[in-house]
């Protein structure tokens, strides 16, 4: 361990003696200093949406090390907030950060992780967010961009620090599953013709060529090749027909998008407004795979602070802990986002908000203000950030993206 620099404090805890052997191994294997693996580990868990499976620390014995002035305590006050141990909490960030950094010689390929975004109610916004944080993602990396910057994203839905970060430069491509097809349309482009290749065919065993031709590409300067669109059909309406004589219909859409992993680092996939098995397909999709750290691929829920938007979020929860406990997968959340959020709605709204932070696992991970910029994006025909990209809703676009990541 190197000597502590000025601005960090020694904290001292326990850690399963298995587990501390293997930091202390894996940290020397990568050339990485353990009080940084450490602090990456806290930093990954604390971002997490949902809460990681419990880690035995029986028997954990003392353990110290270096961490920046203030982690610490706002890491004891997440493991309270979440209803568990600071012993398991550590541990739990620590096997995160080992999961995320393999052993150098067991390296496998990347996987490209997958964002589903989804709620089986319409109109709560699912379109927006999942074409904000894709071009959040595919944003230029050698300009800085404002960033709305909160310490916790789920204590306020009010102004907070703009910074100016880096773009993240990400290869992404934007699916469209929603037969509805209201990404493509918000893009300036026409839903494929019902007569000639989708997603929807592929799925179905039904193609008629390569997917990848009806990959498009979003023309801004500012995503540079980058940003992709796989549009929308109107075929997807009869899908779950379809999907009913397909063999592992869970694993159709993975199926279908699989040739067009090795272009992309990231996959957006803006799910229709059902519980249906086009919903079970895209769930199946954003599953923790064999080698994927937790948290990298997931479900995230939008939601609005309203009374209807509570019922439909049980019904999906419901569908979500099926399938995964039916076909034995890891599936984790993004965590909650409550979009289009008004406290000038008055109490049903504010409380409303109140009960979705209630909510432990999973968490909300960002309150997204109503604002008109999103709106003008959308009669232009223009992405987000493209159109405003100075804009608050452009600011907490990539704030979200990140909080994610």
């Amino acid at each position: 361990m190197t000597s502590p620099q000025s601005d960090r404090e020694k904290v001292v805890s326990k850690l399963p003696v298995l587990l501390r052997q293997s930091l202390k191994v894996r940290t020397a294997q990568l050339g990485v200093d353990i009080q940084d693996a450490v602090e990456a580990g806290i930093t990954a868990w604390r971002t997490l949406g949902s809460n990681l499976n419990a880690i035995d620390t029986s028997g954990a014995e003392s353990f110290a090390t270096w961490l920046p002035e203030g982690q610490w305590d706002g890491f004891r006050a997440d493991c309270s907030g979440r209803g568990i141990s600071l012993i398991q909490g550590l541990a739990q960030s620590i096997q995160l950060w080992l999961d995320k950094n393999p052993e150098p010689a067991d390296a496998s390929p990347p996987i490209p992780k997958r964002k589903i975004i989804c709620n089986q109610k319409g109109g709560v916004g699912k379109t927006t967010i999942a074409a904000g944080i894709a071009e959040a993602y595919a944003e230029d990396p050698h300009n800085a961009h404002p960033v709305r910057v909160h310490r916790h994203l789920t204590e306020t839905g009010t102004r907070e620090e703009l910074k100016e970060l880096a773009g993240l430069g990400l290869r992404v491509l934007m699916v469209d599953f929603d037969p509805q097809g209201h990404l493509t349309q918000q893009l300036g482009h026409e839903r494929l013709p019902l007569e000639g290749d989708s997603l929807a065919k592929h799925m179905s065993g039904e193609s008629k060529g390569d997917l990848k031709d009806l990959v498009i590409p979003i023309d801004e300067d500012r995503f540079d090749d980058r940003l992709h669109l796989l549009p929308a059909c109107t075929d997807a309406f009869l899908l779950d027909v379809h999907l009913s004589r397909v063999r592992v219909r869970e694993a159709a859409l993975e199926r279908a998008l699989a040739p067009l992993e090795k272009y992309y680092d990231l996959l957006v996939v803006d799910c229709p407004p059902s519980l249906g098995m086009s919903m079970d397909a895209a769930i199946y999709y954003g599953r923790r795979r064999d080698g994927e750290a937790p948290g990298a691929s997931g479900i995230g829920i939008v939601v609005q602070a309203e009374d209807s938007s509570a019922d439909a979020y049980d019904l999906l929860i419901t569908q979500i802990e099926d399938l995964g406990n039916d076909m034995k997968l890891e599936i984790d959340y993004l965590g909650l986002i409550v979009n289009l959020y008004d406290a000038r709605r008055g109490y049903v709204t504010t409380s409303s908000l109140d009960s979705w932070k209630s909510i432990k696992d999973p968490r909300v991970v960002s309150v997204i203000p109503d604002l008109r910029d999103q709106r003008e994006a959308v009669r232009v025909k223009r992405p987000l950030l493209a159109h405003a990209p100075a804009s608050e809703q452009a600011a907490n676009m990539r704030a979200l993206a990140r909080e994610i990541a």
